[in-house]
């Protein structure tokens, strides 16, 4: 009898272990050959990209704070603005060529970019005909694995980036005394040199001080200059079970041991956007050093178990389970295969939700320096787009899950962010366009860059001239206000931001020819129109994407400032502009007009759906409040069609769920899970936008703002909010017929757990941080409640 209950109880276990690898385990039969297939790692500031190698383990090692440049001129451009009369003539001429060209008078620098620290090899002694060979990633831990075996001798490493140490630890151990031998060694793409004083490798350098975007054909792209630029100190330090230590002039390794466990410590000069790294940075080499020492003073299960105390109170306080599935548990590149071809897995369907979350508690905890179009992983000298802060939708498409599936904490290193850049956003409103507040341009960088790109005049109006960042930007703001409730929060750090960035669009408006306020000149985000006498191009007036995004900007100041009971005379301003704004039109189509005229668009199926904002991101568009908005928008979409790039599939699958369709969100979300090849081996003309074998998102090439995206998604299709109600279940797919989940966060400071059963909600349980009111509603269900802060309160539905 007690052996058969030892059975059943390893039966229990094996099972759930089995079922956490299926929703929280990436997992795989082979090493990684190219970088979409490695395992990623990060602390949100240490970066890790994970080959798994048997002869040559391959670690690409990233910092957040290392990219090229130094602080950014903001007054480089300072007559720019003298020419934004003659743009708006022109367009009141209807002579939109002549307004194009004239754009062009209205640009600046480009950014700058993320830069590769290095790469550290762990190269081994005893390779030969290995055998069940197996790489995970477990992101409920945030640690990878690697185990093999050679000659009966198994091997394992455990990998993992610690926060609270700030360290990187390697543990590598063999099932036989002695049989463990490798050397470490690094190299990097930037200026560097390498040491080994005191069995320490040690790794100093610094990053270009300049680099141009990818797509720029220029002489020397890269520059560097040894007296300019942000330092690195890469550290490695070996603590050995067994056998010695050996080096050379270059290497650092182990003879003979049983265990060894790699202690890596990483520090810059990076001191702040606005202070020079290398005559004002931080002591790079003392940081890195004082991190590895007390790092190094302590056992791997100390480390380790800091590390997953301190990683799991963040991932766990979200969980959610879809039901039965009948899928296969095997490898995750194999999964994605499976699932391309229609089959069901719904465990992978969760995996992919909950590793958008794993990688922004990775990619973002730096103050100031938000997760970038690529997180923090980067092996390229010229990332695509730079691996910038890409505003016209990508840096905020990064935080769209931070709120909503419990991660707020990670949407600080943004509010820090938006902070600085505002500092050279007046600037920039100023010099190039005349007016106060602050604005931000399409592209920035970790220097809080904010003026409109194209090395002054050699960038194309559609991408190169946007400058609506501040407002999106902003609402970011008020969202972290609505989700915490933290007033202090809205009076010392959010308000005074949001003021500012109304401020620009209050004075950046002006009055088309029937009274109403409108931009000019204006653009929408990297499309073009094709106006009546057939003419394509992108400088307009009166953008909807523009109206769209100072609606939204102004309802919130205005919300903020009632709150605060202050301002009252900024307020009434306003509230007066924003009676005024040139209203929504439906065109012949159907469909939301994205112009100001009823024009074609010269690409109909365009990846940027930014006039859409007022549905999502944005709160002022809905089927329930304005109903025939809401079928424009559904109309556009229709049109547009669900084949798209990465990120903006992401965004797509947001706004059907914000028009109640959880059956074609769904349908979306299928698609952006599609397999796509490696970016080295991808057939030539495959461009269209999934997920590659370590589930990152293919735009392609790899862009992370899809798996923030996409992440977000699924949230909005369980629970919807806004600061009176929360609708829950709102957008479930059919397929999705019972399951849970737990600790999705709605405004108003509320956190929310739902059962559902055959697609009909069962049990809620929610809870309020700082106490409020807020209607419940569900089906034809509704219930008003009011708690007190800290107050839990559970519901049979």
């Amino acid at each position: 009898m007690f052996n058969k209950s030892l059975k059943v109880l390893a039966l229990l276990i094996l099972s759930c272990e089995t079922f956490a690898q299926s929703t929280n385990t990436l997992w795989y039969k082979q090493p990684a050959k190219h970088f979409e297939e490695t395992l990623v790692l990060g602390n949100g500031k240490l970066g890790a990209t994970v080959f798994g190698g048997v002869e040559s383990d391959k670690i690409l090692l990233n910092d957040a704070t290392l990219w090229s440049g130094e602080p950014v001129n903001a007054n480089m451009n300072p007559d720019a603005y003298k020419n934004v009369p003659a743009i708006r003539e022109a367009l009141k001429n209807e002579d939109y060529k002549l307004a194009d060209q004239l754009q062009r008078k209205l640009q600046g620098k480009f950014s700058e970019s993320y830069a590769p620290l290095g790469t550290m090899f762990i190269n081994h002694a005893n390779t030969a005909n290995y055998s069940n060979y197996y790489r995970e990633l477990n992101i409920s831990q945030a640690i990878s694995k690697v185990t093999y075996e050679i000659n009966g001798v198994k091997y394992t490493r455990e990998y993992f980036v610690s926060q609270p140490d700030q360290i990187m630890v390697v543990k590598l151990t063999s099932s036989q005394k002695g049989a463990l031998t490798f050397d470490v060694k690094f190299n990097s793409l930037l200026k560097y040199k390498v040491s080994t004083p005191n069995q320490t490798l040690q790794a100093n350098g610094y990053a270009p001080i300049k680099a141009e975007p990818n797509y720029r054909r220029v002489e020397n792209p890269i520059v560097f200059d040894e007296n300019k630029g942000t330092r690195f100190t890469t550290l490695a330090k070996i603590k050995n079970t067994g056998g010695s230590i050996v080096s050379t002039d270059s290497t650092l390794g182990v003879k003979g041991a049983t265990e060894a466990i790699i202690y890596v410590s990483i520090a810059t000069s990076f001191n702040g956007f606005d202070k020079n790294p290398a005559t004002q940075g931080l002591n790079n080499q003392a940081i890195a050093a004082s991190n590895l020492s007390k790092a190094f003073g302590k056992t791997f299960t100390q480390i380790k178990q800091a590390h997953l105390l301190d990683y799991q109170k963040f991932f766990n306080r979200v969980s959610l389970d879809l039901g039965k599935t009948t899928a296969p548990n095997l490898p995750t590149d194999e999964r994605l295969r499976r699932y391309a071809k229609g089959e069901e897995d719904k465990n992978l369907e969760i995996l992919y939700f909950q590793y958008g979350r794993y990688l922004l508690i990775s990619s973002s905890r730096t103050m100031g320096v938000p997760a970038n179009l690529q997180g923090i992983w980067n092996p390229f000298m010229r990332p695509p787009w730079s691996s910038n802060y890409t505003t016209n939708i990508n840096a905020e498409e990064n935080y769209w899950l931070a709120e909503n599936t419990n991660l707020s904490e990670m949407h600080e290193p943004m509010m820090k962010f938006i902070k600085n850049v505002a500092t050279t956003g007046k600037v920039t409103a100023k010099t190039f366009y005349g007016v106060n507040g602050w604005a931000v341009a399409h592209n920035s960088d970790i220097w809080a860059m904010s003026n409109p790109v194209g090395d002054f005049g050699d960038g194309d109006p559609g991408w190169a001239n946007w400058n609506m960042g501040g407002a999106w930007l902003s609402t970011h703001l008020w969202e972290h206000y609505i989700f915490t409730k933290d007033q202090n929060f809205l009076k010392n750090e959010a308000y005074p931001l949001m003021q500012g960035a109304a401020q620009f669009c209050l004075e950046w408006l002006v009055e088309d020819k029937n009274g109403k306020l409108i931009t000019s000149p204006s653009t929408s985000p990297e499309n073009i129109y094709i106006a009546p006498n057939g003419y394509k191009g992108a400088t307009m007036y009166g953008g909807t994407a523009d109206l769209a995004m100072i609606r939204e900007c102004f309802e919130q100041t205005i919300k903020a400032s009632k709150i605060l009971n202050t301002d009252a005379e900024f307020r009434a301003k306003l509230e007066t502009a924003l009676a005024k704004l040139y209203p929504y039109q439906i065109g012949k189509k159907g469909n939301l007009q994205e112009w100001y005229y009823d024009w074609e668009d010269a690409e109909p199926q365009h990846r940027h759906q930014s006039h859409l904002f007022g549905l999502f991101p944005g709160n002022h568009i809905s089927p329930l409040k304005t109903p025939a908005l809401a079928d424009a928008c559904r109309k556009t979409l229709e049109i547009k069609g669900d084949e798209t790039t990465g990120w903006s599939k992401g965004w797509r699958i947001n706004l059907w769920a914000r028009l109640l369709d959880g059956n074609h969100a769904y349908k979306m979300i299928r698609e952006l899970l599609n397999y796509v090849e490696p970016d080295a081996i991808r057939p030539k003309g495959m461009n269209g936008g999934g997920t590659y074998p370590n589930l990152f998102d293919a735009h392609p090439p790899f862009q992370i703002d899809g798996n923030f995206g996409g992440a977000a998604a699924y949230a909005e299709m369980l629970v919807q909010s806004d600061e009176q109600e929360i609708r829950l279940l709102p957008a479930l797919p059919d397929v999705w017929e019972s399951g849970s989940v737990k600790g999705i966060c709605a405004r108003g400071g509320f956190e929310v757990s739902l059962d559902w059963n055959e697609k009909v909600l069962k049990k809620v349980i929610i809870s309020s941080k700082k106490g409020g009111k807020t209607t419940l509603i569900s089906g034809n269900k509704t219930k008003a409640i009011s708690l007190t802060a800290g107050q839990k309160m559970e519901i049979v539905w």
